[in-house]
């Protein structure tokens, strides 16, 4: 990515402009990891404010296994804060600070395999209140933007987010679940995006993000157009500075049920830095995203990994997060790539 080729301002900390296009979305997005225990999770609000509703996820890595989880589409009537459904994201400091809050319900699933389900997971899974307060400092530059042309290619496309900026961040804070309490003295990512968006315009992507003890991180990335060509990119952080990649290979080592169970990713950048970096998925969250047109379903699969990545023996946490179409046979657009 050339930063040239991308506007960012302090103000696109804040919402824009919604757009005319029927799906507009602005959301905000924002992971954290304990840096010795690894519990963590993401939490997410999409403004789909033409649509007078916002997207609310909620996703948290407990012990043992366990994933307390929310997801809602509370009503909204403007774009004009990220704050809907006891979700909150406050902007502390333009590109240097910003706090997640949520103050609400959260179901309790102890086999991942139960949010293959969704309907039957809101019917049965037992329920608790939770609190989440984490206070994420930047710890990297600002990475992306709004495109200066046409002809530059944006992050996911332009049918998926216009606009699209992400850092890593310095995580502190806390995650309540009934009488549970979990410190949170770590790291994570973070991003912002805004423009049309439908979960299934992307054909297929792969995602790993982490950040490392050292104050290393990394944003790695892969995705596939209609014609079937893909186009990798991201960046490494490392002393402080964001290093674009310029190719990498991923292996995935795949489960029964066709999700990432593990990944060696080999990476070069454009400075001359390479890595080899090993992926173990901790614990799936086996999500889905459907919606109707023009008579027929669209469905994608995003499986939303908490992963531990090891890199030059140190340890970080993060996500590895495939998402691809599924067709009406049940074959996933992008498996086993």
């Amino acid at each position: 990515m050339n930063p040239a080729d991308f506007r960012l301002d302090p103000a696109d900390e804040y919402p824009h402009p919604a757009g005319p296009e029927p799906n507009f979305n602005e959301s905000v997005y924002v992971n954290a990891f304990d840096d010795g225990t690894g519990i963590g999770g993401w939490m997410r609000l999409g403004n789909r404010v033409n649509e007078g509703r916002a997207e609310l996820s909620v996703c948290l890595y407990l012990p043992d296994g366990r994933i307390a989880v929310q997801f809602a589409r509370p009503r909204i009537a403007g774009n004009d804060a990220f704050d809907a459904g006891g979700l909150r994201f406050d902007v502390v400091e333009p590109m240097r600070r910003l706090d997640a809050h949520y103050a609400g319900e959260v179901m309790i699933v102890t086999d991942p395999d139960d949010l293959r389900e969704p309907q039957r997971l809101f019917a049965s899974a037992p329920r608790f209140p939770c609190t989440v307060e984490w206070q994420l400092e930047t710890i990297s530059p600002q990475h992306g933007g709004e495109p200066v042309r046409d002809d530059v290619p944006t992050m996911y496309g332009r049918d998926f987010s216009l606009g699209h900026f992400n850092q890593h961040t310095r995580a502190t804070g806390h995650i309540t679940i009934g009488g549970e309490r979990f410190a949170i003295s770590g790291h994570g990512w973070r991003d912002h995006s805004w423009g049309p968006r439908w979960w299934t315009n992307i054909v297929w992507y792969r995602l790993f993000l982490a950040a490392f003890p050292d104050g290393r991180g990394l944003m790695i990335h892969r995705i596939a157009d209609e014609s079937g060509r893909t186009r990798r990119s991201g960046v490494l952080l490392v002393d402080g500075a964001y290093h674009e990649i310029t190719d990498f290979d991923a292996i995935t080592e795949w489960d029964a049920n066709r999700d990432p169970a593990a990944a060696r990713i080999v990476v070069r950048t454009e400075t001359g830095l390479t890595a080899d970096i090993r992926v173990e998925v901790l614990s799936m969250a086996p999500l889905r995203n459907r919606r109707e047109e023009g008579g027929r379903t669209l469905l994608s699969r995003i499986a939303e990994g908490h992963s531990r990545f090891t890199w030059d023996g140190v340890t970080g946490y993060g996500m590895t997060e495939y998402i691809e179409r599924v067709a009406e046979d049940g074959s996933l657009a992008g498996y086993p790539l």
